[in-house]
């Protein structure tokens, strides 16, 4: 698996070898989520602001960065193809890029405490 910094600092554990980070950039918002692709060999971070970076074969497909967000994006997560992801932020507004369907958001909804991350699944069949 990987970590990541505030600073955008990127760190491997077990055999997860990081690709690149973001601490030698002087970013506008702190880090605050980051997704890996389905095949591991990639990923992106994503800061309060919702600027969106991406790394090894994680596709760049949007972000939210320097558009005026209600609430601080607080996490993100990428679909199962690793062709897409969503962003939350704190309101429970959900943005959705590349291969990830818009399903619906808490955006614009009071919520009883501020939202803190996201987690995608893949449903299975029963059979």
């Amino acid at each position: 698996f990987f970590l990541a910094s505030a600073n955008g600092a990127v760190v491997g554990c077990g055999d997860a070898v990081p690709l690149a980070g973001l601490s030698s950039d002087t970013l506008n918002a702190p880090v605050v989520g980051m997704a890996a692709t389905s095949d591991g060999k990639g990923y992106w971070l994503v800061a309060s602001d919702g600027g969106v970076f991406a790394f090894g074969d994680a596709t760049y497909d949007g972000s939210m960065g320097g558009t005026h967000l209600n609430a601080p994006v607080v996490g993100m997560a990428a679909t199962a193809d690793g062709k897409g992801y969503w962003l939350v932020a704190s309101d429970g507004g959900v943005f959705s890029f590349g291969s990830a369907p818009f399903e619906g958001s808490m955006g614009g909804n009071p919520v009883n405490a501020p939202v803190v991350g996201i987690a995608a699944y893949s449903p299975t069949v029963a059979g």
